[in-house]
């Protein structure tokens, strides 16, 4: 059953009478089928936002808070049942255990009462006198809340509701506003157990606190990685021979920059007696992790640029071949920027909802007026629906960016009139693409949010029982992670050829799959000869910017050892440099990609002659001839008896096509 609006149209150009291309207006009742099922998903996203708003508590995760409820730097509401709850701590920011040396964890739970305090004490206290003085001269209160100053050596009780002497000295900790003793006895315990207890809970914790200890250090690498990104905007939009082989030193000498610095830190780190910490151990390990990844990739890189370096001149008139569709829908450039922002937004939803329900859980009054938070029956439920909307509306987004830019390079390659291309070509394209198009979309970013969940259910499998299997389980999950990886690349290269199919035909998913495979089992080669030169070119600028962002993080956070825990934010950085690149380089991609795939279905439907011209213009063909890839393009492709037709041509869908072929050799 079909729904259809329309039917596939060409217009006659007044001035040639030559017929021009017109999109199909055509939508099947499944595309609409699986729109509502999109809906419906997000219905349910929405529901569980809602939930985690009003059960959840993000800052009790970002800032801590004490043994009574209270949410260290926030003034707090308070808690039936618990007296010593709803106190105002916005001058109390950071969270103070009283007995700091001989921390036990329960049931995930440490034995040892906290509290809110406005500063750590900083030197050793060893009697009561010292954390009574302490407490009036920098207003930091170690006791329990409801004992006052003057009573710290009067009450009997004063060894329980103060901290255990002698306090060591501590300072503030960026992990999680904590004050960490720096008593080399006291220190490596209370981290360990304190990391334990985050690793027990829940493992985003650990890389929000990543986030928290070196924010500003981060925010300003992600500056960092905008600015080298719209670098290579510019570079790959003016592109010359010059500005290539600038750009390939650069990024030659910045791999092996890199990969120096790695291993002169690991050197470093390893060399340093005052670590200590596991976290700092655990460190040293990724570092080495990062070191030999570099130095692997800085290798391969190296040998394809030797083996390509002769084909420099060739990528160059490729660029300029997609930068001539770009000049005349500029705009194309802004998309990926749009993309980014969005999925910005959506990101920092994303993240708010998730800590929101991270923290969801209905407060408990036990012994002594303290209270704890029991996580609700059905809450990790939550979290993995809550992912899965996070891979397939951040799939959808990018494909709606990849429609969108198919949908212009399409109404471009197939005007007759190239000195005078239509006007808002993305708004039009955009139009089309919400207005028809929307279930092809989130069918094919479905498929790829299919292909990726089994990996990543893998890879939590694999980090449950790392200490279990046996190496041979150990190489088995790897081989399914690349596998499924591998997976994951061929769809998505398959998928981009599938949304220009569509853009082409106006037809659904299903369709424009065995239209562009039709046309792949033919000319894949051809095609992946020529754009595989402009997408290696294109990593390495993606590349760059990872590159030279990480380089800015090693030497940020080298310089700042106080943050232990690095290797997170760095990662994170590293990704972020990564997606932020492949956001604004893809348009590049894309518009070859969609500009060779209309070439090939060019060949395809017409044959040159005077009756059937083709849509390319000349510098395309001119390019084409000069990879030497046009007459194996052309060869064993009969020419075809053109139609009898005083209108000129019709470009028809291309699964007709090969019906007419196979007729026409049956006779």
């Amino acid at each position: 059953m079909a729904c259809c609006w329309g039917e596939y149209r060409v217009s006659v150009d007044g001035i040639s009478g030559q017929r021009e291309w017109r999109p199909l207006i055509y939508r099947k009742c499944t595309d609409v089928l699986w729109l509502i099922l999109f809906f419906l998903f997000w219905a349910g996203l929405m529901f569980i936002t809602g939930y985690a708003v009003t059960a959840g508590s993000a800052e009790r995760l970002v800032y801590g808070y004490d043994s009574y409820g209270n949410i260290c730097g926030r003034k707090n509401t308070h808690i039936e049942g618990a007296p010593l709850s709803g106190q105002d701590m916005t001058n109390k920011k950071h969270v103070f255990f009283l007995n700091s040396c001989g921390l036990e964890i329960k049931n995930l739970k440490i034995n040892s009462i906290a509290l809110c305090v406005s500063s750590c004490p900083q030197e050793q206290l060893n009697t009561l006198e010292d954390i009574q003085l302490f407490a009036k001269n920098n207003g930091s209160c170690l006791c329990v809340y409801n004992l006052n100053i003057s009573s710290y050596t009067l009450n009997p009780k004063a060894a329980e509701l103060c901290p255990t002497l002698p306090v060591p000295p501590s300072k503030s900790f960026p992990l999680f506003n904590r004050c960490v003793p720096q008593n080399p006895e006291c220190y490596s315990q209370f981290a360990s157990i304190l990391i334990n207890v985050v690793n027990e809970v829940d493992a985003f914790h650990r890389i929000l606190s990543g986030i928290m200890a070196g924010r500003d250090t981060v925010i300003g690498l992600s500056v960092l990685a905008l600015a080298f990104s719209l670098i290579m905007v510019l570079t790959f939009r003016f592109i010359t021979t010059l500005l290539v082989h600038i750009f390939v030193t650069l990024v030659v000498f910045g791999l092996l920059f890199v990969s120096g610095v790695l291993w002169w830190l690991y050197y470093d780190y390893t060399n340093d007696p005052s670590i200590e910490l596991e976290t700092e151990k655990e460190n040293v390990k990724f570092l080495l992790g990062f070191a030999i990844l570099s130095t692997v990739i800085t290798m391969v890189l190296l040998s394809l640029i030797f083996v390509l370096r002769k084909r420099i001149q060739l990528t160059v008139q490729l660029f300029w071949v997609a930068n001539k569709i770009i000049s005349r829908v500029p705009s194309l450039l802004f998309q990926p920027l749009w993309t980014f922002l969005i999925l910005i937004f959506f990101w920092v939803f994303w993240v708010a909802v998730l800590l929101s329900l991270g923290t969801a859980g209905s407060a408990q009054v036990i012994s002594g007026g303290q209270v704890e938070y029991k996580i609700l029956s059905g809450i990790r439920y939550m979290w993995w629906y809550h992912l899965v909307g996070l891979i397939w509306t951040s799939e959808f987004i990018l494909a709606c960016q990849q429609m969108t830019i198919a949908g212009a390079v399409v109404t471009c390659y197939f005007n007759r009139n190239k000195r005078s291309s239509p006007r808002h070509l993305i708004l039009s394209s955009i139009s089309v693409l919400f207005c028809y198009h929307q279930g092809t979309v989130v069918k094919g970013s479905f498929l790829i949010t299919i292909v990726r969940i089994p990996r990543i259910i893998l890879m939590y499998l694999y980090d449950a029982l790392k200490e279990k299997e046996s190496a041979c389980a150990r190489c088995m999950f790897k081989c399914c992670f690349c596998c499924f990886w591998c997976l994951e690349r061929c769809l998505r290269y398959f998928n981009q050829h599938v949304y220009t199919t569509t853009a082409i035909n106006g037809t659904n998913f299903c369709t424009s799959a065995k239209d562009a495979l039709f046309i792949l089992a033919k000319n894949s080669a051809n095609i992946a000869f020529i754009n595989c030169f402009g997408d290696f070119i294109i990593f390495l600028g993606k590349v760059f910017v990872v590159c030279f962002t990480v380089f800015g993080g090693l030497m940020a956070f080298n310089y700042h050892r106080e943050f232990h825990v690095w290797v997170v934010p760095l990662l994170l950085v590293a990704l972020f440099a990564c997606l932020v690149a492949h956001s604004f380089l893809s348009v590049f991609e894309v518009v070859m990609d969609a500009l060779f795939f209309c070439f090939a279905v060019d060949m395809e439907t017409n044959d040159g002659s005077p009756e059937k011209p083709y849509f390319m213009d000349q510098e395309l063909l001119s390019f084409v001839n000069h990879s030497n890839k046009l007459t194996e393009w052309g060869k064993n492709r009969k020419q075809k008896t053109p139609r009898n037709n005083e209108d000129g041509t019709e470009l028809q869908p291309m699964v007709k096509q090969e019906q007419r072929r196979c007729d026409e050799d049956l006779k």
